[in-house]
């Protein structure tokens, strides 16, 4: 079958690869990172961990799913009977990496074990009873679905994370799938005020279209652009949905850069959510604590303020069901985001542009 594998910074190929077979009875079917070099992934590794499809084999054990059924595929793969699973933390898998000091798998993903990637013809999907959310059959809100496996869970997490409630202001930082995604939850969730901070001026025009205020970061200071807009009082909730390459308007990197700046924005007492990306060694990194996954951010007036931070990747089951359902009720349209459609045969050519920011490169959908 075809996939796109990984062959090393900044180059991936879509090529034939072995079909996915059933390994046990039970088992049914943040990339750029990666693909800039910025993580330990093996060369050909299958990618992919936004995946959603039908279902065309499942094994013997299986006896929820059957094949024809329309399904989302949650990135995190969770085994459902551990003491993480069982308390609602599927991202933290105990089970299903074996990788040594790391709770958690997914599919197609450094250090997450050594599942495939759903970039491909066909994915296998381990515990499929448990992982699974089967979707009404046929083709609407397609694209939509399509953001339940990853980013609409994780934006929604942030805000989460962050102890956003109805009312209050939220401030997001970093404009990416993510981010909006985040801004969108917030809104969905009856925020006051949303801010949503990037350079990037066609991500900055979504983020105003779903109803949140672009902070342009390149134009001036995001903190002071926010603490006027707000009277000097700041907002209530953050999410950072930026990661360990945060970089300022000039591209120059710094990775504590996004935690100051909501240190400083979120009132005290204030909460901060942390759904994007940061690794516990980075050899690319600015400095040398970066690179062993030390970022020396400004705990000092975090404490002094009170504040409290939730950090991680989502338990995408605890969200992915309800998400669906406000997608099916018309009070969530997440497929916004969705700038291209692409062939698998063009995946190659959507990494490059969407690694470049090109303008208007916002959401790549590939369909084998």
């Amino acid at each position: 079958m075809k996939a796109v594998v990984y062959r090393g910074p900044r180059d991936v190929e879509v090529t034939d690869v072995p079909e996915p077979t059933i390994e046990q009875p039970n088992i049914c079917g943040s990339d750029l990172h990666m693909y800039e070099g910025r993580t330990n992934v093996e060369e050909g590794k299958v990618l992919g961990h936004e995946n959603m499809g039908f279902v065309v084999e499942v094994g013997a054990g299986v006896n929820r799913m059957k094949v024809g059924d329309r399904v989302s595929v949650p990135f995190d793969i969770a085994c459902g009977s551990c003491h993480h699973c069982e308390t609602g933390w599927t991202s933290f898998c105990l089970r299903a990496n074996p990788t040594d000091g790391v709770d958690g798998a997914a599919y197609g993903y450094a250090n997450m074990g050594p599942y495939a990637g759903g970039q491909a013809e066909y994915l296998r999907v381990p515990w499929a009873d448990f992982n699974l959310l089967d979707l009404p059959a046929g083709t609407e809100h397609e694209n939509d679905f399509t953001m339940l496996s990853d980013i609409f869970p994780t934006g929604w997490h942030g805000t989460e994370l962050a102890g956003m409630l109805p009312g209050d202001r939220v401030a997001v930082f970093g404009a990416g799938p993510v981010g909006l995604m985040a801004a969108h939850s917030a809104v969905i969730r009856g925020a006051s005020e949303v801010y949503v901070v990037d350079k990037e001026r066609d991500r900055l025009a979504m983020a105003e279209k779903i109803g949140a205020q672009p902070i342009d970061l390149s134009e001036a200071d995001p903190v002071e652009q926010i603490l006027a807009a707000t009277g000097g009082a700041g907002v209530d909730r953050g999410v950072e949905a930026v990661g360990y390459q945060a970089h300022d308007h000039s591209g120059e990197e710094h990775p504590e850069l996004v935690l100051d700046n909501l240190v400083q924005v979120v009132r005290s007492t204030g909460g901060i959510g942390v759904v994007g990306v940061y690794l516990p060694d980075d050899p690319g990194a600015a400095n040398e604590g970066a690179k062993q996954g030390r970022i020396g951010w400004d705990f000092g007036s975090f404490f002094m303020k009170g504040q409290q931070m939730g950090t991680g990747q989502a338990p995408v089951k605890r969200y992915n069901r309800m998400l669906r359902d406000l997608i099916i009720a018309g009070k969530a349209s997440p497929s916004f985001l969705v700038s291209h459609e692409l062939t698998l045969e063009q995946a190659v050519e959507g990494y490059d542009k969407f690694d470049r920011r090109e303008d208007g490169w916002t959401k790549v959908l590939l369909r084998p």
